[in-house]
């Protein structure tokens, strides 16, 4: 869910920066322009002053001394102005003829940009709107007109043509900075962004987290819901409300198989009793009372079972560093005389010291039943095999033997309660031994897997963590 919502937000809030970014460059540029604009207004403007006074066009005989000084101020101010600045300026009657200009063989621009601004002066209009120039337009410049007005005619046009090589360096040196900023605010958008989301999901993965204890067996396992969106803090109440629910259920259900079967056997008791009583009133070796002695003891088997059953899901587990290693051992001498008694060679491989967190009895028990349960189907002259590894963080304990095996149908049912495969109706059992087992792993964190043993047989894996809960 992460990985669809931060990219989602991520996305979002750079197209909201790019929406700010891409107007307010265009901005910058405009501003840079403007500015540029009005300041050759201004000195255009003053150009214009001095223009107005000169009446004569330059070669034109009778002028006055006055006359000569004033062309001569104009034409020394346009020449110093354009060796100061670098900006091509010049004095224009109406039909293009040049008052003043500089550099001197300077004209006006006949089209583009430089020939609307002397129309618009032409009419009276200063320049000031001319066309945008961008950092990447290298041979981009500025034209500039101003009306020289003398008794309110237009007799001439001021025009200035400026390059724009420092405006552009000023505007791509601006868009630098929004660039800069651009990119901080985008670290800060993601950073708040994860922040969001932590925020949003932590309920969710403590839910994950409480679902998966559960899932397990810890069905003490809550939810704190104090943080998060007011949605998710009622997700986190419903959720607890349903695991009280699942846990009074389950209790119920325990505390049902443990009374029924507690209850029962003395009934069962009682019955077999007088099973005994009438067998010895009738003759020695009756196939019928032999039946129902068998029909009781395995009735009594399972109700024993399901005791078991009942206590191992309700019992807490004591979770101690153990040497699974040498436990495994143990359990294996245990039950080598009786694998000896059957003809089946029992057998521990592996390494001798390896430790995990488990509860000893628990574990003992479930190896227990492991075993007993490999012997029973593992044909005389066979080998049954224990052995113990480490993994990374968790000891690997394998059952190996070389019965039957199972068919894939039935690996997938193996370890349901009351359930046999009917190829093993006639060995003894209850059908309850495995559940057992895996309810006694699942209260310690282990678990319980099966698979087919090449070339033959089965294969159960008890997998035990090796770091403190």
């Amino acid at each position: 869910m992460r990985t669809r919502l931060l990219p989602l937000l991520i996305v979002l809030l750079a197209g909201v920066l790019l929406a700010l970014g891409f107007p307010l460059a265009g901005i910058t540029a405009a501003v840079e322009q403007q500015r540029v604009v009005v300041d050759r207004i201004d000195d255009a403007a003053r150009f214009a002053s001095l223009a107005q006074y000169v009446t004569a066009r330059p070669g034109a005989g009778g002028k006055s001394p006055d006359e000569d000084e004033r062309q001569s101020t104009l034409g020394a101010e346009l020449k110093r102005y354009h060796e100061l600045y670098g900006i091509r300026a010049g004095v224009f009657f109406r039909d293009g003829t040049p008052m003043a200009a500089a550099p001197a063989d300077w004209r006006v621009p006949e089209e583009g940009e430089g020939a609307r601004a002397f129309s618009e002066a032409l009419a009276g209009r200063r320049s000031h709107d001319p066309h945008q120039i961008w950092p990447w337009d290298e041979d981009g410049r500025i034209p500039v007109a101003s009306p020289v007005v003398r008794d309110g005619d237009v007799v001439a046009v001021v025009v200035t043509d400026s390059p724009t090589g420092q405006m552009r360096s000023r505007t791509l040196h601006g868009w630098l900075l929004i660039g800069a900023g651009e990119c901080a605010a985008m670290l800060v958008a993601v950073a708040a962004a994860f922040r969001l989301t932590g925020w949003v999901l932590r309920p969710v993965r403590v839910l994950d987290a409480a679902s998966h204890d559960i899932a397990t067996g810890r069905m003490k396992s809550r939810v704190a819901a104090a943080s998060g969106p007011p949605e998710l803090r009622r997700l986190a109440r419903s959720f607890n409300e349903m695991a009280d629910n699942v846990e009074e259920v389950l209790e119920q259900q325990r505390a049902f198989v443990a009374d029924a079967s507690h209850q029962l056997r003395n009934p069962l008791s009682a019955l077999l009793l007088r099973i005994e009583l009438l067998a010895l009133d009738l003759p020695e070796g009756n196939a019928e009372i032999a039946s129902v002695r068998t029909e009781g003891k395995r009735l009594a088997r399972v109700l024993d079972d399901l005791l078991d059953l009942a206590l191992a899901e309700h019992a807490a587990a004591d979770l101690q560093l153990t040497d699974i290693a040498a436990l495994a051992d143990e359990r294996v001498d245990s039950w080598r005389p009786l694998a000896g008694d059957k003809g089946v060679l029992l057998s521990y491989e592996g390494q001798r010291a390896v430790t995990g967190w488990a509860d000893p009895v628990a574990l003992s028990s479930a190896l227990d039943a492991l075993v007993d349960n490999a012997l029973k189907f593992t044909p005389a002259g066979e080998r049954v095999t224990v052995g113990v590894v480490p993994d990374g963080e968790c000891v690997r304990i394998t059952v190996r033997d070389h019965g039957p095996g199972l068919t894939e149908d039935e690996l997938a049912r193996i370890g349901d309660r009351f359930w046999r495969s009917g190829r093993h109706q006639n060995v003894s059992g209850s059908g309850l031994g495995l559940s057992i087992t895996r309810a006694l792993l699942a209260a310690g964190g282990a678990t319980l897997s099966f698979a087919p043993h090449r070339p033959h047989g089965l294969r159960v894996t008890v997998v035990v963590p090796r770091t403190a809960p």
